[in-house]
């Protein structure tokens, strides 16, 4: 391996992935990506097999097993945050959901000072240029067709998808026929981001198709520990491999690793609050409050149902049957295992006071946790639901000069009043949907939270004891001009106020978390800012209509609320 690069990506994960393929394809170019976590093999079957999505999370072999501090307005409870340990990142672990976010996130993106490239006509066309959507009209405006992350689209065929759609329009919301299209509010099928029954992480579809150029390096178990300065201009990294110590130079030193550890390595390396780095006998390179701060991201819970018909995924669980399940997915790449089975979902504002949707459903036809855990019941299904613009903020410091101590990170969920009425609308909404003649006779009962859950003091009680993270951490080294003193990267260069070479494109980077799963802005933000960082010109704007409530008629088929 050189000992110098032009580019050296700290992040092998979802923007890094991006930013390895497009910085490369300029051949006069050296490029390395460090991840510090393993590689993406092709016969792992936890991170190639959609359905096995719920294996890597908090297995450390796959998962760097975050977690809150003590969350104040939880009851104490520390939140895990589920991380991707593995070349792709997060992409490679997942629940390979894919929305854009509403178009009105990036109105707002834009409307703030200095942030005016980055509204919706400046972002769409990034978006379709990372889109091969199948299952979209190819005629579709709105979406991409030639991009490298390959989408598919539902088919949300069990009858309890169709059940759930129906009762959303029973119960007055409507249906829509792309939640990534024209108008995101509504109810209908999801894309997922796999491709003949496989999953199509960040890496699958960006990163490993570059590595046969011989100007990208890709370095794995590679962990970065610190920006490496001469006074406030970066000239390489550090980073320890097999218990060895490395120094790379670099031109640029861009940093990729996610909400999580862009700010702890910039905290670590002297960039952040200069009163907390001195007090842990680091010496500030550049005084920026802001990092570390910001820290947003979506809660969620499950309400689970039974259901008396034989209908619902709940037998893929039964580990008798798996053998034959992982055969079928083996063989041919079809069965229970090739989907993520979040094949639909919808948006809707809880609220008149909300101009777009400020809930996300996803449903699921099998009553099952993040962790593997099944609900107590032959057949079964749950909708997760969340509202998606609390107003409660956290942060990220870390606790020591340690670079492998994991930081203090604490999200204040359930913080403020609006967060708290919004959950309480959130709870009332779904079951408002869930007892909707369309889907009641699929339903023999509310599992959890259960009858005994009504009031809201009880609502909020429950959401405190039983919510976990949608693993959506976003913010904490926000864009904004250089006159925000909250403000940690330059949004027309991506570079970190005050610091030379150094750059920021991941999550960290977002202003505000958007409306839904934040993969897909993040893809689109790295594509956006590779031809940032490569001087090209950008792609010209998409000045597209989309849906607002009050100001577009009526869809036709769909009712409004």
């Amino acid at each position: 391996m050189n000992q110098s690069y032009d580019y050296v990506i700290v992040g092998g994960g979802s923007a890094g992935s991006v930013l390895g393929n497009r910085l490369s394809q300029d051949k006069s170019s050296s490029v390395l990506v460090l991840e510090a976590g393993r590689s993406d093999y092709p016969w792992d079957l936890f991170i190639q097999m959609p359905a096995a999505l719920m294996f890597p999370s908090g297995n450390p072999f796959y998962d760097w097993i975050y977690s809150t501090d003590e969350e104040p307005y939880m009851n104490g409870r520390k939140v895990a945050h589920a991380r991707g340990k593995v070349l792709g990142g997060s992409s490679s672990i997942n629940g390979m959901i894919y929305q854009r976010g509403n178009p009105m996130d990036y109105e707002r993106w834009g409307s703030e000072p200095g942030m005016e490239t980055w509204d919706y006509a400046h972002c769409l066309p990034y978006f379709k240029r990372l889109e091969t959507t199948f299952g979209a009209d190819p005629s579709d405006e709105y979406r991409g067709h030639h991009g490298p992350v390959k989408l598919k689209r539902g088919p949300a065929t069990n009858p309890l998808f169709q059940a759930f759609f129906d009762a959303a329009v029973e119960a007055g919301y409507s249906r829509t026929p792309d939640v990534n299209g024209f108008r995101q509010e509504g109810f209908g099928p999801f894309d997922s981001h796999v491709h003949n029954g496989r999953r199509v992480s960040a890496s699958r579809a960006y990163l490993r198709p570059a590595m046969r150029r011989k100007n990208l390096t890709v370095e794995t178990r590679a962990f970065v520990t610190s920006i490496n300065f001469d006074d406030t201009k970066a000239n390489g990294v550090t980073y320890q491999k097999n218990g060895k110590t490395y120094q790379i130079n670099a031109g640029e030193v861009i940093l990729a690793g996610g909400a999580f550890n862009t700010p702890q390595l910039l905290q670590l390396s002297g960039v952040g609050d200069a009163e907390h780095l001195s007090s842990l006998g680091i010496d500030p390179v550049v005084d920026l409050p802001g990092v570390g701060e910001n820290l947003e991201d979506h809660l969620e819970v499950y309400i689970q149902h039974a259901c008396p018909q034989p209908v619902s995924e709940q037998p893929s669980l039964n580990k008798a049957k798996m053998p034959w399940i992982g055969l079928q997915w083996l063989l041919g790449r079809t069965g229970p295992a090739a989907t993520n089975h979040f094949e639909g979902g919808g948006f809707v504002r809880s609220n008149e006071e909300v101009d777009y949707p400020n809930l996300m459903f996803h449903f699921l036809p099998l009553a099952v946790r993040y962790d593997g855990q099944k609900a107590d019941t032959e057949h079964g299904f749950q909708v997760h639901v969340g509202p998606m613009y609390s107003n409660s903020r956290g942060s990220l410091k870390i606790r020591s000069r340690n670079p492998f101590q994991h930081p203090s990170i604490v999200f204040n969920y359930l913080s403020t009043e609006k967060d708290r009425r919004e959950w309480i609308e959130a709870i009332r909404v779904s079951r408002e949907i869930l007892s909707q003649p369309a889907i009641s006779q699929y339903s023999t009962g509310e599992i959890s939270p259960g009858p005994s859950v009504q009031t809201d003091e009880e609502i909020l009680e429950w959401v405190a004891n039983d919510a976990e993270t949608a693993l959506h951490p976003s913010c904490t080294a926000k864009m904004g001009p250089a006159s925000d003193p909250m403000a940690v990267v330059d949004p027309l260069t991506m570079k970190v106020h005050g610091l030379e070479n150094v750059r920021v494109v991941d999550a960290s980077a977002m202003p505000h978390t958007t409306n839904g799963n934040i993969h897909a802005p993040v893809l689109m933000l790295a594509e956006k800012a590779a031809d940032i960082i490569r001087g090209q010109k950008p792609m010209k704007p998409e000045h597209k209509d989309y849906y607002r409530h009050g100001v577009h008629p009526k869809d036709a088929g769909t009712v409004e609320r």
